[in-house]
């Protein structure tokens, strides 16, 4: 959180309860409907177990979406005073979310988080009033406010995480406890991605997780759903 200590930017306690609020189960941009494809995944037998959902989860976030989530998100965070680049971070993010199902999780999301994020007024909403992907909105939202981008992306990541489990919980993959373990020995990951995030560029979009993309897809198709996603 020590980027949040720099002149302009949040105090370190605003930060921390603003990323809490707006990455929080309770704020209202649906994401507890949408499993990113896991649901698919699990129902053909890939996760079949808890250490196999770690590795799914850990591919994720070095070779996946997340990964491409976190550099979508550093890269709107740096562009909060500029609404023409910031507007073609917002079409690159739509453009890579390449399934049906992938697009309107994201652009749903966006757009619910825009308008909640409207009881902290600030111009950059009116930038994205058009919508935005989710990791573009919180990016530019955060930066907005002055919170540190390694602290959004890391926030950001965490809550996706959080979000995969209560998936795998709710499909019968795995119990609670174990979601708790899951996500505690990803948390040196977590941080290790944000801050390559933070210094990272546009170049460094890029998937390699073939199985999570092809279940993503797949999902649409899924005779008996939990999740729209």
């Amino acid at each position: 959180m020590a980027e949040a200590s720099q002149p302009g930017s949040a105090s370190a306690t605003t930060a921390l309860l603003r990323l809490m609020t707006w990455l929080s189960p309770a704020f209202p941009v649906g994401a507890f409907s949408y499993s990113s494809g896991l649901e698919q995944a699990i129902s053909s037998g890939m996760p079949q177990d808890g250490e196999a959902l770690f590795d799914w989860l850990q591919a994720l976030l070095l070779h996946g979406s997340l990964w491409n989530d976190a550099v979508l998100l550093a890269e709107a965070h740096r562009c909060i005073d500029r609404p023409e680049p910031l507007a073609d971070v917002a079409a690159l993010a739509e453009a890579l979310a390449g399934g049906r199902e992938r697009h309107q999780e994201t652009m749903l999301q966006g757009s619910a988080f825009l308008a909640a994020a409207s009881a902290w007024p600030h111009p950059v909403l009116s930038m994205l009033e058009q919508g935005a992907a989710y990791p573009v909105a919180v990016g530019a939202v955060a930066g907005a406010h002055g919170i540190g981008c390694m602290a959004a992306v890391a926030a950001y990541l965490q809550a996706a995480l959080a979000n995969q489990t209560s998936v795998a919980i709710r499909c019968g993959l795995i119990g609670q406890v174990q979601a708790v373990g899951l996500l505690a020995r990803l948390e040196a990951l977590v941080e290790n991605t944000a801050a390559r995030a933070s210094d990272s560029s546009l170049e460094a979009l890029g998937t390699a997780t073939l199985l999570a993309e092809i279940a993503t897809l797949a999902h649409e198709t899924l005779p008996s759903r939990l999740f729209r996603s």
